[in-house]
């Protein structure tokens, strides 16, 4: 069947779809209404490979990896499974019959508001591999109606806004009310003893919440129409109206009333206050008991027991959030299902493992030990035998060593800490680059490395080639395919063919070409999308003059202080000042482009941002410096923007200071697209530069973790660098500040600076400016950049998720692919076809 047939075929299903759903004639519908149908007619044909690789499973009864994350961040969905399904020419083909384009239909779908930034994009790309590598799994997320928050920049200040990503019928997810499980909080505890006399827990007059489940298709790539395509469970408490205590809301207790409610309402609520740590708790254990229950159910339904759980399940846990997953096995299990406490201990730890995703403090996930024998009382009691049970055993081996037992106890000094239990309960931990895991290993965790030598792994983190080149930059896809053929989609080693090519000189005009018109495109949209507010949010006029010959560097990703967008602003200002005093004093012209959010209780992330809103309209608003230098901010970061954002890099801002940043995997989006890497030795950094080699890597700076260690002041390297303390004096002196709160804000930066700098800025500006000096060299010849970048690309074979999803299942998960079996395959499509006799696949 030709494209046209086919075409026809399916604008008859649309039509249908729109009478029979929405009562409207295909020729009076909205482009955003042919989004609400052609999605839900493609959700309706990748179910059938759906239920196919489920059926497979299930018949084939392989062992199944089932992933915990509070985060997933999969961007928008129809561009991208259409991708994956082969129907891009069908699709276009088929909107142009109602003149419509394929980019203004896939504008009306919003990003998924499930996550912040590379937690969440990791495990989103971690879905995609496994996918499209066969491999038997689930994913198991909250499903949070307002994301963490929509950002709007109000004069310079960032203003929080709920992320209203469902506001309309979200047509990709399929409610499954008949899989809803019940999650208890509080409650009177009363002691019991099982067959096997170990203590287990009874619980009177609970708080009981509905968990109720939303599933999302997720399609693997594929160029043939046996496409494996799995579940993303994410569970809501806004569809429950047993949740919503009505007698406390009668009572005028309006917030306690819906505080179940809201439980899913908002990623990360700020645990700056009581009710913000109780809520945070409250979902973290809402995923971990809602998804333990139903990998529970559908064990059972599998196999009949619990025989084999051990042998057929896995359970990654994904950070320390869903760790309670631990206590609450080992409860269940011993309560329930006739597992004696050492079995369920044996059984826990060899289904769990877990990714270790920070060495943060604040990530690693504390609890008061009140507040958690408060709302989760038979956790709290099972938590504190398991400690007991670890506490014994180090004491065993270590008699004298009482400091070290407190050291790896779970629970210690009022707190109960979830990255211990997390260890101890798993048979396997890793981290996401060499580098922090050997931090991990040497000094976070360094007692339990030597307790469990065999534990502790490393497995590099990846990106997905197919979202961040083949979706985000057609353009370079088709230059690289063109010169070493499509093979590199589905086997990313492949891409370093492409090195034979970087000093071809047809290539690297070709390559540039490329690079100017994402630029131009980024420009386009920054002067449709990205407005200039004032103080009330109003949207004011602005000129964005940008020029696409110009260097575009990055610097996009979350806003902390260790990730360090105040070196780039600090360098920006002695770059400012210099024009200032003679604008001849660059040759290159440099367009800085910052994104990201920073968390709503994290003032000095908020004030650094401040500080580069206040620079930017600085510059923008001086005739001479604007000439040469603009500094760009982009609100309300997330995964849209950033594949409009990649693709037009020149320079990829990776900067962290050594030892502080686990991974990354904003650096290998950048570099898979020929950006340039000014960056530290930190997280897989190190790593990029061994795969793409020292002679392509030429912006490395800055001191090296094993260097940060050593003592330091910052009053030090003010004192003695004349450039840097007219730059650090400029945040004092009013410079970039009109109003007293933006004087006060660049006032406390400046003091947080001298007095302290924990993230070592000035220790590193003064290499971090000589460094950005040999890249505006290297940029004033053309040919020498863009072979280098080409090499950039060709080096990073390794740092696809597919290398990483491969090293998960042998290392530390034992599983193998399991495609659908080719006549579940059919039968499910008979089935379906019965009824309906068009695919949309275009397989």
């Amino acid at each position: 069947m030709d494209v046209n047939t086919q075409a026809d075929a399916l604008l008859r299903k649309i039509q249908h779809y729109m009478i029979s759903q929405s009562g409207r004639r295909a020729r009076e519908a909205t482009a955003q209404e042919f989004y609400a149908a052609l999605s839900t007619i493609l959700r309706e044909e990748a179910i059938i490979n759906w239920t196919a690789a489920l059926d497979t499973f299930h018949q084939k009864k392989v062992r199944t990896v089932n992933f915990l994350s509070m985060e997933y961040l999969p961007g928008r969905l129809l561009a991208n499974h259409v991708a994956n399904m082969g129907g891009e020419e069908l699709i276009k083909a088929t909107l142009a019959k109602v003149n419509l384009s394929y980019a203004e239909v896939v504008g009306f779908e919003p990003d998924q508001g499930l996550g912040n930034g590379g937690l969440g994009r990791l495990a989103a790309c971690f879905l995609d591999s496994l996918a499209t590598l066969h491999y038997p799994a689930r994913a198991y997320g909250l499903r949070y109606q307002y994301g963490i928050f929509e950002q709007e920049i109000w004069d310079g200040v960032q203003v929080e806004r709920p992320d209203c990503w469902l506001l309309n019928q979200n047509p990709w997810e399929c409610r499954r009310d008949l899989y809803a499980a019940n999650v208890h909080f509080s409650g009177e505890l009363v002691k019991a003893q099982n067959k096997h006399g170990d203590q287990v827990y009874l619980l009177n007059q609970p708080e009981e919440v509905r968990a109720l489940p939303f599933d999302t298709p997720i399609v693997g790539y594929a160029k043939t129409a046996d496409f494996t395509v799995l579940t993303l469970r994410l569970w809501s408490t806004k569809e429950s109206p047993r949740n919503f205590q009505l007698q406390r809301y009668n009572a005028g207790f309006l917030g306690q009333a819906a505080e179940n409610t809201n439980l899913t309402d908002v990623l990360y609520p700020n645990d700056n206050t009581e009710l913000g740590k109780r809520v945070r708790l409250k979902q973290e254990f809402l995923l971990a008991s809602a998804s333990l229950q139903d990998i529970l159910r559908r064990h059972l339904h599998v196999y009949g027991d619990l025989s084999e759980f051990a042998d057929k399940v896995r359970i990654q846990i994904n950070d320390a959030h869903p760790a309670l997953l631990i206590a609450e096995m080992m409860r269940t299990l011993t309560k329930n299902y006739d597992f004696s406490w050492g079995k369920a201990w044996e059984a826990c730890q060899t289904c769990c493992s877990y990714t270790n995703h920070t060495i943060l403090r604040e990530a690693l996930e504390e609890w008061n030990e009140k507040r958690l024998e408060d709302l989760l009382p038979r956790q709290y009691k099972i938590l504190q035998l398991i400690n007991q049970q670890f506490c014994d055993q180090v004491r065993d081996r270590y008699p004298d060593d009482e400091a070290k037992v407190r050291r790896m106890s779970i629970l210690e000094k009022g707190q109960a800490k979830m990255a211990h239990l997390a260890i101890v309960g798993s048979h396997k931990v890793n981290g996401v680059a060499k580098l922090h895991t050997e931090i991990l290993t040497h000094e976070i965790f360094p007692d339990f490395a030597e307790f469990y030598p065999d534990k502790f792994l490393s497995i590099t983190n990846g990106v997905t080639q197919r979202r961040w080149l083949v979706a985000a930059n057609p353009l370079l896809t088709k230059f690289i395919s063109k010169r070493i053929g499509e093979g590199w989609i589905s086997d990313f080693m492949q891409i370093q063919k492409l090195a034979a090519f970087a000093s071809d000189l047809e290539a690297q005009e070709e390559f540039l070409a490329i690079k100017k018109k994402n630029k131009e495109a980024l420009i386009d949209f920054l002067k449709r999308e990205n407005p200039l507010r004032d103080a009330l949010g109003k949207i004011v006029p602005q000129a964005v003059l940008l020029d696409p010959t110009a260097l575009f560097d990055l610097h996009i990703k979350r806003f902390h202080e260790y990730k360090r967008q105040l070196l780039n602003a600090l360098h920006l200002i002695m770059v400012y000042q210099e024009l200032k005093v003679n604008p001849s004093s660059r040759q290159v012209r440099r367009v800085s482009i910052f994104a990201g959010k920073a968390a709503p209780g994290y003032n000095k992330a908020k004030q650094i941002l401040h500080l580069i809103t206040c620079l930017a309209r600085t510059i923008h608003n001086d005739p001479e410096v604007s000439k040469w230098l603009s500094v760009v901010f982009v609100e309300n970061y997330n995964v849209t923007k950033a594949e409009i954002l990649i693709p037009a890099a020149d320079l990829s801002e990776q900067i962290s200071t050594a030892g502080w940043e686990a991974s990354g995997t904003g650096n290998m989006k950048l570099s898979m697209n020929g950006a340039l890497t000014i960056g530290t030795e930190d997280g897989a950094n190190i790593e990029m530069r061994e795969s793409i080699g020292d002679a392509w890597w030429p912006f490395g700076f800055g001191a090296s973790a094993q260097e940060n260690k050593q003592a330091y002041k910052s009053w030090d390297i003010y004192l003695q660098n004349t450039k840097i303390q007219q730059a650090v004096n400029a945040l004092k002196e009013g410079v970039f500040a009109q109003t007293a709160e933006e004087t006060e804000a660049l006032e406390q930066v400046y003091r947080h600076l001298i007095e302290n700098d924990p993230y070592r800025v000035l220790q590193d500006l003064p290499d971090y400016y000589e460094t950005q000096k040999q890249v505006e060299t290297l940029f004033l010849h053309p040919a020498k950049w863009a072979e280098t970048a080409i090499h950039n690309i060709a080096g990073m074979g390794p740092f696809s998720t597919d290398e990483s999803i491969r090293n998960y299942a042998a290392k530390i998960w034992n599983i193998s692919p399991c495609p659908t079996d080719p006549g579940v395959l059919s039968d499910v499509q008979n089935e379906y076809f019965t009824m309906q006799k068009n695919s949309v696949a275009g397989k």
